[in-house]
């Protein structure tokens, strides 16, 4: 038994995959204590089971911290825990994977290859729509006073400069950086994330499939 004393502080992600069915405490919190000597037996507690997969292979379910509190409070009824990370989170279960080797590598040729015929058709697309080429060849014979062969100073500086705002914008080139900050796509996916795991959670509440205290989960896993 824990004394009054003691204070467990647990901090759990939003989003927490596993690969093995019976997930215990261990598996899905990070957890702190002024006496250590209780944390090995905490990690060990059983959260919940998994005991089907959908048709993928994976199987997903919303958890209430609460119900993590009354886990921990059923063997160590005095300890004080404090909650430093989220108030509902995640848990997704997947069976573990090997690398997908040539197959893998041919996917991520694919979506490379799409991803720049989709860049290159839309730059194309834009200058089409406002006549760049028109436009740059009044430019350069009102400059100049020569008419403009459709390759000149103007085309070569756009097209480079065009280059330069592009990894300027995405900070990003290969493996290399050029500032600390994330880039703009990284920022996107993240709010993607943040919505998508928000939708998850109140969906799956909705339902009254929550692991929450007071509540018979109907999920696709269950309490152990």
């Amino acid at each position: 038994m824990a004394s009054n004393s003691e204070t467990l502080y647990i901090k759990a992600d939003r989003n927490i995959e596993v690969t093995k069915a019976e997930v215990t405490l261990g598996d899905v919190l990070s957890m702190e204590c002024s006496n250590p000597a209780v944390l090995p037996k905490l990690k060990s507690l059983r959260l919940l089971s998994f005991h089907h997969t959908d048709k993928k292979n994976q199987n997903r379910t919303a958890v209430s911290i609460l119900k993590v509190i009354e886990r921990i409070h059923e063997s160590y009824p005095n300890i004080d825990i404090q909650n430093m990370g989220e108030q509902d989170f995640i848990v997704t279960y997947e069976e573990q994977k090997t690398a997908g080797g040539a197959l893998h590598l041919l996917k991520a040729a694919l979506v490379v290859l799409i991803s720049f015929i989709g860049a290159a058709f839309s730059i194309m697309a834009f200058n089409n729509d406002v006549d760049v080429t028109k436009m740059f060849g009044q430019i350069y014979e009102l400059v100049t006073g020569v008419k403009s062969d459709g390759f000149t100073i103007l085309e070569l500086t756009y097209s480079i400069g065009l280059i330069i705002g592009i990894l300027t914008f995405f900070n990003h080139f290969g493996k290399k950086r050029f500032t600390v900050d994330p880039t703009p796509m990284e920022v996107e996916m993240r709010l993607y994330e943040n919505d998508l795991q928000t939708t998850l959670i109140e969906n799956i509440s909705r339902k009254g499939k929550e692991l929450d205290v007071g509540k018979r989960n109907t999920s696709g896993s269950r309490r152990t």
